[in-house]
């Protein structure tokens, strides 16, 4: 039984399954409070971000505790969502834009 004012874990002890933290601005531009998010598939992500369930995305980081290890996936997830808007013939969403904007402009000071 669960101690009183602990969650219970997302993944189950002995789960092998990445999990993907959205960590989203709240607040004014700039300020400080974040919070984070956990959705448990990659195309859940990309979903939820183009639905905008999320107010200003900061970052995205997909982890495995099983295998011991965390990856920032920020760029892969801007990329993805600029190719879909491509491929659909539709601008980036705003609420989306600027997260976008800000790591494929990243990709493209590495590809010169």
């Amino acid at each position: 039984m669960p101690e009183i004012g602990l969650a219970s874990p997302m993944v189950p002890y002995g789960a092998d399954q990445t999990i993907y933290l959205v960590v989203d601005c709240i607040g004014a531009p700039g300020s400080s409070r974040e919070t984070e998010i956990e959705r448990s598939d990659f195309e859940t992500v990309i979903a939820e971000l183009l639905a905008g369930r999320f107010n200003a995305p900061v970052r995205i980081v997909a982890f495995n505790t099983l295998e011991h290890w965390s990856r920032d996936i920020s760029r892969e997830v801007a990329e993805e969502i600029g190719m879909r808007c491509d491929i659909e013939g539709v601008a980036v969403p705003d609420y989306i834009g600027d997260f976008v904007e800000h790591y494929t402009a990243q990709t493209l000071q590495f590809a010169i």
